[in-house]
Formats: C-alpha cells, sequence, structure tokens
C-alpha cells in the first residue's frame, strides 16, 4: 500500500534580496513531479495565494530580521514547526542585511529617518538570535546541493520517503 503522507512545509521570507526563494521556485522545474507526491506547501506566497501557518512539519525562512513585527511573525512560525531551516546568507549570518549594524554613527543619523519611518529595530538579527535553528542551508543565493540534502533528510526524518 503507498504512503500517502506528505510533509507539511511553509516558505517564508524576511528582510533579504529573495535569490533562494527564486532558486526554490527553479528548483521546482526539475522536481515537481517527485515534489507533488511528497510535499504539503502550506505557506509559500510565491507559489500560491491560499496560505495558512497552521502545524508545520518543516519551516523554511530565508533572510535577516530587521524589525519587530518580523521577529513577532518569526517566533510564531517556530512555535508551529517542527522543525525551523535557516536558508541563505542573511538568515545564517546576518549579512548583507546587517550591514547597517556595523555604519557609523553620522550614517546611522542620516538613515535614522527611515528606520523610524519603517519601524524597524536597532539591530537587524540572524535568525538563530531569535529562535532555535535546527539546520542551515548558507550561501547568497541558497546552496542548492545542501538545500535538497535538508530536504531528503527531512523527508527520512519524518517518515515521507525511506
Amino acid at each position: 500500500m503507498p504512503n500517502h503522507k506528505k510533509l507539511k512545509i511553509g516558505w517564508f521570507s524576511f528582510t533579504c534580496c529573495e535569490d533562494s526563494t527564486i532558486l526554490f521556485t527553479e528548483l521546482m522545474n526539475d522536481h515537481w513531479q517527485e515534489w507533488v507526491k511528497v510535499l504539503d506547501v502550506r505557506h509559500a506566497k510565491v507559489l500560491q495565494s491560499d496560505n495558512v501557518l497552521d502545524e508545520l512539519d518543516v519551516a523554511f525562512v530565508e533572510g535577516a530580521i530587521s524589525a519587530p513585527d518580523q521577529e513577532k511573525k518569526l517566533k510564531e512560525i517556530r512555535q508551529k514547526s517542527k522543525k525551523l531551516i535557516a536558508i541563505g546568507a542573511c538568515a545564517v549570518t546576518g549579512m548583507p542585511s546587517a550591514q547597517r549594524n556595523e555604519f557609523p554613527e553620522e550614517i546611522r543619523e542620516e538613515i535614522n529617518f527611515l528606520i523610524e519611518r519603517f519601524h524597524y529595530g536597532d539591530k537587524v538579527k540572524r535568525l538563530d538570535e531569535v529562535v532555535k535553528v535546527d539546520d542551515k542551508v548558507p550561501g547568497c543565493p541558497m546552496n542548492e546541493k545542501k538545500f535538497l540534502e535538508v530536504l531528503e533528510q527531512a523527508l527520512k526524518e519524518f517518515g515521507i520517503v525511506n
């Protein structure tokens, strides 16, 4: 009897250039036939308009956290996910999004009106400064081989494939 269980995933993006999101959608061109059988995409704004944030097996999160509302959202994603994977350089290291953390005081004063206007935090944070991260896929864009390995590992861990 075939296994019809699917891995419940979400793809989320915060402060970044979203190059890993683009790569993820490109990977679907090559892997759609196999992934449609094993993935239940619960949340991925780049792929669908009807998204839910409920119990996820794995949340893939791209981008650094630059605002209190993003921090709150990330904590909600973590709470509803059994595993959280940091995707790409900004999520894993904070950079290059966190460059403003190192700006000299005179430049910080020049950009302060933007920080206030858009309700940004004083510091840009990598994901593991806010929540527990279970695995990381580095790169800008993400390392494709490492992403596929992490996805395959999750499919096995959750009993979706052998």
